[in-house]
């Protein structure tokens, strides 16, 4: 690896609703770039869907490409706790199109937070029998 190449890293939260992507250096103090669902759509309903996933990935691909980014690091989150643990359907068309427009993925790392047996979940709805 050349070492005039910058490297980034690209935080996902992907659930149900919604899907947030920051890019940031190899250290995550700077933030280069970041962008959400309500970004780039009026609906609430469509904030998670692939379709502006891929749209978010985009963005954060051309500002890395300014900033002169070519590899990165993804990490994954979903929700987790006591929530449920896998990601929403934005975080793997978000990965593809990241590739799609020229940057190259070093490793996806998966960084859900795991409860060791910690608060009791929600009571469950009733349900029509």
């Amino acid at each position: 690896m050349a070492s005039a190449e910058k490297v980034g890293v690209v935080n996902i939260f992907a659930s149900r609703n919604n899907t947030i992507m920051v890019l940031t250096d190899e250290s995550g103090a700077e933030t280069i770039a970041k962008s959400s669902g309500g970004q780039l759509t009026k609906s609430q309903h469509k904030e998670g869907s692939p379709y502006i996933a891929m749209k978010m990935a985009q963005v954060i691909a051309e500002k890395a490409k300014e900033k002169g980014i070519k590899e990165i690091y993804v990490k994954i989150r979903a929700p987790g706790g006591n929530l449920y643990n896998n990601p929403g359907q934005g975080a793997e068309p978000s990965i593809k199109s990241l590739t799609r427009y020229g940057l190259r993925i070093i490793s996806i790392l998966n960084t859900t937070p795991m409860p060791h047996d910690g608060c009791r979940k929600k009571k469950s709805h009733r349900r029509k029998k």
